[in-house]
């Protein structure tokens, strides 16, 4: 009975939820990522070092970081030409990811009070699964 059930048609077209090329996509955002953040880190360093306020140079650097991440990520991760409705798309994913870095960082030092470094890091690591999840179940399906 087992047996006949795992042929049927429904059964046939199924894929694995976690194959190799998820892992590879997962790997591949990694490195987006990374290079993204560096960016930013850069981007925020030499707005400052500029002259610009803290608020905008964070503001300015996460937008740049967040163009870079989208281009790479829609080239090598996902293999899509980028483009303009898409673009706009990734760029609300990652304000939604944003605002669960910022929550989950805020959850974390102040309701289970840990310290905020290890409170960023939680927020950082639970932001990017969320933002992985949204590109690959909505902006880039």
């Amino acid at each position: 009975m087992l047996c006949e059930l795992c042929r049927s048609p429904i059964f046939a077209t199924a894929r694995p939820v976690i194959g190799l090329e998820m892992i590879s996509k997962f790997s591949g955002y990694i490195v987006t990522g990374g290079i993204a953040a560096v960016v930013d880190l850069g981007g925020f360093r030499l707005l400052i070092a500029s002259g610009f306020p803290l608020i905008a140079s964070a503001i300015l650097s996460w937008l740049t970081a967040a163009v870079v991440n989208y281009n790479l990520t829609s080239r090598f991760v996902f293999k899509q030409a980028p483009n303009r409705q898409r673009g706009l798309v990734f760029l609300l994913a990652a304000a939604v990811g944003l605002s669960v870095n910022a929550g989950m960082t805020t959850l974390c030092a102040q309701y289970f009070g840990a310290v905020p470094v290890l409170a960023k890091f939680i927020g950082i690591g639970t932001a990017f699964l969320f933002n992985f999840l949204l590109n690959v179940l909505v902006v880039f399906r």
